[in-house]
């Protein structure tokens, strides 16, 4: 039963962190005059509206089983670039928005482990509390390599010069392809970055 109740409680943090980075997004789009997402109801926090079958049930599922940890994804909040008012910056502030919000959860959360008296935490509480850390961590850095359809490309394409326009067309068209080497090959190359940042920002090792 024990193990059950954590799986539930780390699916949950995976799954409104996940959350809460997608409705920045949204966020972000609406404040620069897109209503895509406000018309479409995603800008609420009920996660049943951002539930993606493979990405947020079948993935973590499997995450955990194979590897003894959660990871997976929502459905992305859709916003329409030709609405937004600011043309030249308006897509690099929507994607930006989504790791900045999961930085700022990981920042807050690290604060707790930095600063709570010795004690204050049972050890279940601690490792529940460095999840959070953990995995926003990871969802912010992940979010941010530059390659699509991750945010981090959105950054990229926006401070490119436009004498690299048919690049840009091609990035974004044959992308998918980085996309699927990183994730199956160079995946575990972030895994040291987001240690690093655990560890910088609670004073703690990750996992320890």
């Amino acid at each position: 039963m024990e193990s059950i109740a954590f799986f539930i409680a780390y699916v949950l943090v995976i799954l409104f962190s996940i959350v809460l980075h997608e409705v920045a997004h949204g966020v972000a789009a609406h404040s620069l005059g897109d209503p895509t997402a406000k018309n479409l109801g995603r800008l609420t926090l009920n996660p049943i509206k951002h539930l993606d079958l493979f990405g947020s049930i079948i993935l973590p599922v499997m995450t955990y089983w194979a590897g003894g940890f959660i990871f997976g994804y929502a459905k992305p909040v859709p916003y329409n670039p030709l609405y937004l008012n600011d043309q030249k910056y308006g897509p690099a502030k929507v994607a930006v928005a989504g790791p900045l919000t999961n930085i700022a959860i990981a920042v807050l959360f690290s604060l707790v482990l930095r600063f709570a008296p010795a004690g204050v935490f049972s050890f279940a509480a601690w490792e529940l509390i460095a999840y959070i850390v953990f995995i926003n961590l990871l969802l912010a850095i992940f979010n941010l390599v530059p390659i699509p359809p991750l945010d981090g490309h959105w950054i990229l394409l926006t401070f490119l010069p436009e004498k690299y326009y048919r690049w840009k067309q091609l990035f974004q068209q044959f992308g998918i392809f980085l996309f699927v080497i990183f994730v199956l090959f160079l995946f575990p190359l972030l895994l040291p970055v987001v240690e690093f940042c655990f560890r910088l920002l609670t004073g703690s090792p990750l996992g320890g």
